[in-house]
């Protein structure tokens, strides 16, 4: 009897340590270890929509660089961009940067071709100019309809330095109603005219910069209404 009882009190006694072993040694390692796991797909999920992202942008500038459209005003130190619209050389630009009388370049895919206004809206800020050129690269609309608060915008425009290089800058939709499209971008007043894109590269408008330097565009709408397409 002595001997049962004691086999009882020893099987008790491992039952306890057991349960202790476990409950501190077994469990958090049990309840820790799923947790971990499932961190490390997130971060590569993370990763890998930067990546695209970026990947993205440069597609974007890549496929619609060669048209943009430099302008210089010669006499009067005016510089700004513009956007091929038509392979045959219709270009569209702020009417503010052709004034009347002014002794005009127009930079396109490293030509400089001969040029002719073809109609002014004043109370839109908008100018369609043919150029003697042929062959250019031109751009896709984006729908208006499909523009949101917060959406990835980014311009691109020509810098009149040396090499007349193209410049970019990303930011996103702050505002926007049927007259303009807000955004949180800030540049300098010689990107006045650059064209503001989304992120598949599709024209959202282009951009007027104002005395503080933030970038406000003229949207599709009202450049498709201009130039009748």
């Amino acid at each position: 009897m002595f001997k049962g009882i004691t086999k009882i009190i020893v099987i008790f006694i491992i039952g306890i340590c057991g349960g202790i072993f476990a409950n501190q040694i077994l469990w958090p390692y049990l309840v820790e270890q799923p947790s971990y796991q499932a961190s490390v797909p997130v971060l590569t999920e993370t990763k890998e929509i930067t990546i695209e992202e970026n990947t993205a942008l440069e597609n974007a500038v890549e496929k619609i660089e060669k048209s943009i459209v430099g302008i210089k005003v010669v006499d009067k130190e005016i510089y700004g961009s513009g956007i091929v619209v038509t392979s045959d050389g219709l270009i569209v630009t702020l009417n503010e940067l052709i004034p009347k009388g002014g002794d005009f370049v127009f930079y396109v895919d490293g030509k400089t071709p001969n040029w002719q206004i073809l109609k002014r809206d004043a109370k839109n800020n908008l100018v369609l100019i043919k150029l003697e050129e042929n062959d250019l690269k031109t751009i896709a609309f984006a729908d208006f309809d499909n523009i949101r608060l917060g959406q990835r915008a980014f311009l691109l425009g020509m810098i009149f330095n040396e090499d007349k290089s193209l410049l970019v800058n990303e930011g996103m939709i702050k505002y926007f109603t049927g007259e303009y499209i807000r955004t949180n971008i800030y540049e300098k007043n010689t990107l006045s005219g650059s064209a503001l894109f989304n992120i598949k590269g599709e024209l959202l408008g282009l951009n007027t910069i104002d005395a503080e330097e933030r970038v406000t565009a003229i949207p599709i709408t009202k450049i498709r209404e201009f130039i009748g397409y």
